[in-house]
This record gives structure tokens, sequence and C-alpha cells, in this order.
């Protein structure tokens, strides 16, 4: 390494040990078609209008879907990174606000059976990644593999998402449980989609709360209920964001609301992890 390589190295270090570090936020449901994508999409869109810098990577093995809620055709996926040996930055895509995302594309399973190498040039990738974005969200796939659970396990934050069907509350519960087992540090947040009115959602968050609170002795905090909304439907016909489809909508105003509360601490659980998504994400993997 030339004199200049190592001083621009030590610029770079100097940089990346004053710079905020991007929040790290899994978004799961224990089923399927509850609208995960859906309001991470619209979440992480509302965040960036409010000029926040997002990345959305889409890990939904099977059911990746964030470019197509988006009417985008996308040129790479997470997966031609390890098969084209291409840098993280080559794959991102740019949406609508400036929104960064990475598509899952097909072969997404493999990404969760790397061998060391390929993790390791995943990890090298990511890193660069945290220094530049303020929030980073994981689109995972419904319920949890051993494979995919890791990620999970290694971020800041977990949203779950679930509908007040009570099959899919127990889902949620379900899958509450399995990753709390594993790591009982990870702060839990809980969005009610589709909820007939606002006393309807608070009253499920209520039973969740609960339950939670009996059983597993850990608290949800709440995120927002997001009423049902026929707009909804209308802007996944049209392959348009809803808050972008129709800003005045309940749905939108519901997502617009939460992400104020979010952002001003109100929900906030300000919660300071003493590590990196990188080096729990090693840990976990380890572990397997």
């Amino acid at each position: 390494m030339t004199h200049n390589d190592q001083a621009s190295q030590l610029r770079q270090n100097v940089h990346r040990h004053h710079a905020k570090i991007a929040k790290t936020i899994a978004v799961v449901s224990g089923k399927g078609g509850v609208g995960k994508s859906n309001f991470t999409l619209n979440f992480a869109l509302t965040l960036a209008e409010k000029e926040k810098s997002v990345l959305i990577v889409d890990l939904d093995i099977g059911m990746g879907n964030v470019d197509i809620l988006l009417g985008v055709q996308s040129n790479y996926s997470i997966v031609d990174m390890y098969e084209n040996h291409l840098s993280i930055h080559d794959i991102i895509e740019v949406g609508p606000n400036s929104l960064s995302y990475i598509a899952a594309g097909s072969g997404l399973s493999n990404v969760f059976h790397m061998d060391q190498n390929k993790f390791n040039y995943f990890l090298e990738q990511f890193e660069a990644l945290t220094y530049e974005y303020d929030y980073i969200f994981f689109d995972m796939g419904a319920g949890a593999t051993d494979d995919s659970l890791s990620y999970i396990l290694a971020a800041d934050e977990c949203i779950v998402v679930t509908t007040p069907e009570p099959t899919s509350m127990m889902d949620a519960y379900a899958m509450i449980k399995h990753i709390y087992q594993r790591n009982m540090e990870l702060p839990f947040y809980v969005l009610i989609n589709r909820a007939e009115s606002n006393k309807d959602g608070k009253a499920i968050l209520s039973r969740l709360q609960k339950v939670t609170e009996r059983f597993l002795s850990t608290s949800l905090r709440p995120l927002g209920i997001i009423p049902y909304d026929k707009v909804v439907s209308k802007a996944v016909i049209q392959q348009v964001p809803f808050t972008q489809f129709d800003s005045s909508s309940k749905a939108s105003k519901s997502i617009q609301l939460l992400t104020d509360q979010y952002l001003s601490g109100e929900i906030n659980i300000d919660h300071k992890s003493p590590s990196s998504f990188i080096s729990r994400l090693k840990s976990f993997i380890k572990e397997r």
C-alpha cells in the first residue's frame, strides 16, 4: 500500500469513527398477505420525504416485490452482487424521493447459504452502506427460517406487521416469541394494518401487548395503526405507492402521523446497542 493509499485509508477510518451509523430495521410478519412490504415501502418513502436517507434491502424469498410495488423493473438484484462480483453500489436502484432499494431477484435463497468468502464479501460491502444512510430496512419474508433469522436478530429494531385477523395475530405472536427467545435485547414495534377503526386497532394492540407481557415478560411498543382503505388496493393495482397515489387518503395520513411520531421520539425506543449490525450478524451466523 502506497503512502497516499495509507493516508486515504486513515482519513476514511477517521471519518467513519465520527460518522453516524445507520439504524437497521427488520420488518417481519407471522404470515404472508398482511401488507408488510407495502407498509415498508411507504414508511421508507415518507422518511425519505422528510430528508432522511433510506435504503430498503428486499430479503423476502420468493415474494420479493418492492420493485413491483414501485412499478419498475430492476436492473440488478442482491443475487447479482455475488454471481457477478459487483459492488453493492452497483445494485442499488433509486426510486421516488431519492429512496434507495436493492431488489430481491430470483435465487435469493442462495444469499442465506453463502460460503465464508461470499459472506465476508457481503459484510465488507454492506458495512460501507451503514455510513451512508440514516435508515436501512430489511424487508424479510413471512415467518422466519434459521437462515434468515440472523439478519432479524442482528437488527437494531424489529417491526412486526399484523392485521386484525385472529390467525394473523396468532402468527405475529409466534413470530415475536421465536425471535425473542433468541435475542431478548431486540426492541419490538408492532404495526396494525387494515384496522376497521382506530378504536379496533388500539384494542388489538392492547391484546397483543398483554399476551407478550404475560408470557414473554417483554413489552411491545405500538408503531401505529393503518386503517382499511380502498385507496391502498387501487394504488397496488396501479403500481404506485399509496402515499403518492393519494396523499390525502386515510392510510397515507396514518403513515405520515406514525412517521412524525417515530422521528420525534414519541414512540422511538432510542435503543443504543453496544455493538454494530455487522458484529451482531457475524455472531448470530457463527451460532447457527
